[in-house]
């Protein structure tokens, strides 16, 4: 695939021409095939085939695990607050042309924006928010699982009037402690207060996907995608 970042993709499809696509992007250094299992676990058959499309992020240094190099959408310089001071918008930004070049990709291919959803998980989560209020087209709705909102200072100025009250559905562990349940109650907090519908969930798990979560989403879907 070419685009901005020219990112790699995984596709898993329910059926032969697809009449809705579900964009996931994985979290800090994992890949498109972290998502493919939660996928099947999904019952969507009553909306026709779905195309499931599950891009890598590009491979760069991360500096809070010591420089590494691994699968990330943007880089994390520190913890706790200071990742909210010290955000590498650069990155963000650029990470944020590619998954636009995703979105446009899946409409060229007849998949219309408004029966497409950008979903994602931690770090990927924060870039389905981000890049999600800022389309240019309207889309079916955005999934935030145990992420938070970047650059939310410039999300009221720069987010796309075609996507006002877009449906967004967030969930989180009560017990994560990798991305505390604070960040993401905030990011809700600040999407609902500029009029975006948030079905918000929490559950009694860690940095991670629960079966709970599986259900309530699958139910949303249906609902967005109807």
């Amino acid at each position: 695939m070419l685009g901005p970042m020219a990112l790699e993709t995984l596709e898993l499809q329910s059926g032969p021409e697809p009449l809705a696509s579900i964009v996931v992007l994985h979290g800090l250094g994992a890949d498109g095939h972290d998502f493919v299992p939660i996928a099947k676990e999904l019952d969507l058959s009553s909306l026709g085939a779905v195309r499931f499309v599950f891009p890598h992020a590009p491979m760069r240094p991360v500096t809070i695990n010591n420089g590494m190099w691994m699968r990330a959408w943007y880089d994390i310089v520190g913890t706790g607050d200071d990742i909210l001071r010290r955000e590498d918008e650069a990155g963000l930004r650029a990470s944020m042309a590619g998954v636009q070049a995703l979105l446009d990709r899946e409409a060229e291919r007849g998949i219309l924006p408004a029966r497409t959803v950008l979903m994602g998980f931690s770090q990927g989560c924060a870039m389905a928010l981000m890049a999600g209020v800022r389309a240019p087209q309207r889309l079916a709705g955005l999934v935030g699982l145990s992420g938070y909102l970047p650059l939310a200072p410039t999300t009221a100025a720069e987010r796309s009037p075609a996507n006002g009250g877009l449906p967004i559905f967030m969930g989180h562990g009560r017990r994560d402690a990798v991305v505390p349940a604070a960040r993401g109650l905030s990011a809700r907090d600040s999407l609902s207060a500029l009029g975006y519908p948030v079905e918000w969930h929490d559950y009694p798990m860690e940095h991670s996907v629960c079966a709970e979560e599986i259900v309530d989403l699958n139910r949303w879907l249906l609902r967005v995608l109807a």
